[in-house]
């Protein structure tokens, strides 16, 4: 793990410059003790990214909180466990929350529109094109967008799970040069924070920097996340090129000013395919498809599509289009995949060759399980 060093701050130059940045904030940092919305929390972001807008830089928002508005209007006295009632509280909060933001930015002369999204709107081509249109038009036209996932109408299946990894995705829908991680946590440590001994991480470049940490612990009563969901995001974010600088909302400003506050993290790879990132990180998949040794070295090392030859079993209920799992003889996770069978349709083409299915079912079920294009590898080429 690295401390403050000349590199480490130089690094954070990036946010200082960065002309396109995405800001998250979590439900907690934005309610106050009873769980409802705090206005004043509110009111202080708007100050900070307003500020940013003042000095010429673009703002991208994710904000939770739709639920955690609905529960005093609701009568609710905690964030419910049940989906339905978490849809009503979202649909009766969403509103509530943008009416503030739209009165808080309207202070400093800024307006703001409200992006509502599912995951499907990170994958499906149509989709992705449509959301990213519209909100380069948005920051085109100087409007703030202000994201949420669309809660009122999501289910388990299509959830991104917090709006942490809403965060990372929309950095690369938007091609953002920055993402800032706000929480009620200050930094990431290396224990719970209230732990004797646990020392704040001022910055982090490779994995390894993360060996030994504990973040096992949960988020708020009002959130979905925690540390743990906060560095899944952080990983997509900088394995696509975008670094990352996490730290609780009260520091905002002087993360943006560059300041060693939060953990900054670096950067790691180079921006890649929408599909593919979400596959390798965000994808819930409906199914596994069992390889054979020859299919297994086939995807891992010659990139190539999984054919039905060399796919031995099929497991669980997918459609075609759904992620389902490539695993290895072993049952060791070698890939994810967009899948362009019926889970139904599966069995009878298993073991037999392109050339076999065409000629005994037809043309149409000569295509590939799994085309290359829509692969991503998690167990890597040795």
């Amino acid at each position: 793990m690295r401390g403050v060093t000349v590199d480490a701050l130089q690094d954070r130059q990036q946010l200082v410059s960065a002309s396109r940045v995405v800001v998250k904030i979590g439900s907690s940092s934005l309610t106050g003790p009873d769980g409802r919305l705090a206005p004043e929390r509110l009111n202080a972001l708007v100050d900070v990214l307003a500020a940013r807008r003042a000095a010429g830089g673009q703002v991208v928002l994710v904000s939770s909180g739709a639920i955690a508005a609905g529960l005093g209007p609701l009568g609710l006295a905690a964030r419910p466990r049940d989906l339905a009632t978490q849809q009503a509280a979202a649909s009766v909060g969403q509103g509530l929350l943008v009416a503030h933001y739209t009165a808080a930015f309207a202070r400093y002369g800024l307006q703001v529109g409200q992006v509502l999204l599912t995951a499907d709107d990170t994958v499906r081509r149509v989709h992705y094109r449509n959301a990213h249109r519209a909100l380069t038009r948005l920051l085109d036209l100087g409007i703030v967008p202000v994201i949420n996932e669309n809660d009122a109408v999501a289910t388990d299946e299509i959830r991104f799970g917090d709006n942490d990894r809403l965060a990372a995705l929309v950095s690369h829908l938007v091609h953002a040069d920055a993402l800032l991680l706000l929480s009620d946590v200050d930094s990431l440590y290396t224990g719970p924070p209230s732990r004797d001994g646990s020392r704040r991480i001022a910055s982090v470049v490779h994995a390894q920097d993360l060996e030994g940490i504990d973040v096992a612990s949960r988020g708020s009563a009002v959130g979905t996340g925690g540390m743990v969901t906060k560095l899944e995001s952080v990983a997509i974010a900088t394995q696509s090129g975008v670094p990352v600088v996490l730290t609780s909302a009260a520091q905002a400003a002087q993360a943006l000013d560059g300041q060693d506050v939060g953990t900054w993290f670096t950067a790691t790879g180079r921006r890649t395919s929408i599909r593919r990132l979400w596959l390798a990180h965000a994808a819930n998949t409906r199914g596994r498809l069992v390889l054979d040794a020859g299919a297994v070295r086939a995807v891992l090392e010659r990139g190539t599509s999984l054919l039905p030859a060399g796919v031995t079993g099929v497991e669980g209920a997918f459609e075609a289009g759904d992620p389902v799992e490539l695993v290895g003889p072993d049952g060791h996770l070698v890939a994810r995949g967009l899948v362009s069978y019926d889970a139904d349709e599966v069995p009878p083409l298993l073991g037999r060759s392109t050339s076999e299915l065409r000629a005994s079912l037809g043309p149409g079920y000569d295509r590939e399980l799994v085309h290359r294009d829509d692969l991503v590898l998690v167990r890597r080429r040795r």
